[in-house]
């Protein structure tokens, strides 16, 4: 362990973010660095607690502790191989994963929670410049080949295991980059891309083959693929985003968050054409549906683009800002959070429900709303939404933005191509060994379970990497991260 007075010692502190009169103007990283010294005080706080509920908190069974103890030390560089014996990308989930792992910390239960996820990606960004990350090519190839669609998280995360145990991997990507969400969905001031970029290089040297522009079901078919390589695996997103279906929703001026988003790391990145309009919001309005993850990045890109006026709507209650009786340590609490984004500005308000959109020669003018109640849970969990007589209200805006989640992966083309079995959510149904109902063919990631979580769609590359290496090869040296089945 760590200092075993380190949790009575230190409080919890993270690196500062750069001000926001600054930070408002670029697209760079709103973190500055963090010393060192406060690092291994940050470490130190990791206490002996006998069962650490991290590990279980972390998808990726991270190994904390371990790495808290060695970088507490100054064993930076065995600090960052035990990381990686478990996690690919560290720097990745260090700079976007919610941190489950601290809501299970045995210290959060009457203290703040040790800062693991900034240790996480302080080891990854470490590695980097002390020149200790290269890439590991295998010494051994098997004759067999993988053919991988998607090269988000889940698709790089299992290109890397089997590229690393043997395998000839070929990836496919249908926009122009690889990286999935953390290309063209997260925004560059939570990532840069230089960040993604060097990983993507790094599993080039590897042998990993990337095919961009390729979109699997029109530009190649189930068919070819089936023919082409011994197993597929099936790693795409959960592409088609959740509507909301009333008056006024086809007026110009209302997107999804999705059709936003990427326009804006396209120009950051210099690959957006300037012979089509960008879907900017400078100077305008903006209404963003949606309190989540994606709601708030697409309040940070609205600033920084220059937008007049900014109001982010949720219809669910305000949470908590601390845990109550519905959210028991060490399960992941649903509270009040305040992102870098927040801190910039716009106005954010709660239990708001959206009834129609009005305008004026087939562009957006009005929003008009009203707020709601929720009851208290009945024996099955539920809440009972109602809305609040007389409270009805509407707002000029020029530009909506709906980040209202993402329902399942798109079924049109490859899914209904290969003939896969879907659940009764949409998404690829798959035993727990990962595999579809089609022989040779597996899927990991949001694919599969739904939208989630980076840490979550890592974790289910490297579980489904595992289990395709054991289909070729009647067994695998691959981890196993969760202790999920085994079967040839």
């Amino acid at each position: 362990m760590a200092d075993p007075k380190g949790f009575l010692k230190y409080g919890r502190e993270l690196p500062p973010r750069r001000s926001v009169e600054e930070r408002k103007h670029d697209w760079i990283e709103v973190y500055l660095e963090f010393p060192d010294e406060k690092l291994q005080r940050q470490a130190a706080r990791c206490m002996d607690c006998g069962i650490p509920f991290c590990h279980n908190g972390c998808p990726l069974g991270n190994i904390i502790p371990d790495w808290n103890d060695l970088t507490y030390r100054g064993r930076w560089r065995e600090a960052l191989a035990e990381l990686h014996a478990t996690n690919n990308f560290p720097e990745f989930t260090g700079k976007l994963c919610p941190a489950p792992c601290e809501a299970a910390c045995v210290l959060g239960i009457n203290q703040d929670a040790v800062a693991i996820r900034r240790i996480e990606e302080s080891l990854g960004m470490r590695g980097w410049s002390e020149g200790w990350i290269k890439p590991e090519p295998p010494e051994v190839r098997t004759g067999k080949t993988v053919a991988i669609v998607g090269s988000g998280p889940a698709g790089m995360a299992a290109a890397q295991q089997l590229n690393r145990a043997g395998h000839t991997v070929t990836v496919f990507e249908r926009a122009d980059k690889v990286g999935g969400l953390l290309r063209y969905g997260i925004p560059d001031f939570k990532m840069e891309k230089w960040v993604l970029d060097r990983r993507v290089q790094q599993m080039e040297a590897e042998g990993v083959v990337f095919r961009t522009n390729t979109n699997v079901g029109a530009d190649i078919s189930a068919a070819e693929l089936k023919s082409q390589f011994d197993a597929i695996l099936l790693a795409g997103g959960s592409t088609k985003s959740r509507d909301l279906p009333v008056p006024g929703r086809d007026l110009e001026g209302i997107y999804f968050a999705m059709e936003f988003l990427p326009q804006q790391n396209k120009k950051v990145s210099g690959v957006w054409s300037e012979d089509h309009p960008q879907l900017t919001a400078e100077g305008k309005r903006v209404v963003i549906l949606g309190g989540g993850d994606t709601g708030a990045d697409c309040l940070g890109t609205v600033h920084r683009q220059g937008a007049a006026e900014v109001y982010q709507f949720e219809i669910l209650s305000k949470p908590p800002s601390e845990r109550d009786e519905t959210m028991p340590w060490p399960f992941y609490p649903m509270l009040l959070r305040t992102s870098a984004a927040h801190e910039e500005g716009g106005k954010r308000d709660w239990s708001i429900s959206t009834k129609h959109f009005s305008g004026e020669d087939g562009k957006l003018k009005k929003l008009h709303g009203i707020r709601v109640e929720w009851s208290a849970p009945d024996a099955t969990g539920r809440r009972k939404m109602e809305e609040v007589p007389g409270s009805e209200f509407e707002i000029e805006c020029d530009l909506v933005l709906l980040a209202l989640g993402f329902l399942h992966p798109q079924p049109e083309g490859l899914l209904t191509d290969l003939g896969v079995e879907l659940d009764a959510r949409g998404n690829v149904k798959s035993d727990g060994c990962y595999a579809s109902s089609m022989p040779g063919v597996f899927a990991c990631g949001d694919m599969r379970r739904g939208q989630s979580l980076i840490v979550w769609a890592i974790a289910e590359g490297r579980e489904a990497a595992s289990n395709v290496d054991r289909h070729l090869m009647g067994d695998s040296q691959l981890p196993l991260t969760r202790g999920s089945a085994l079967t040839v």
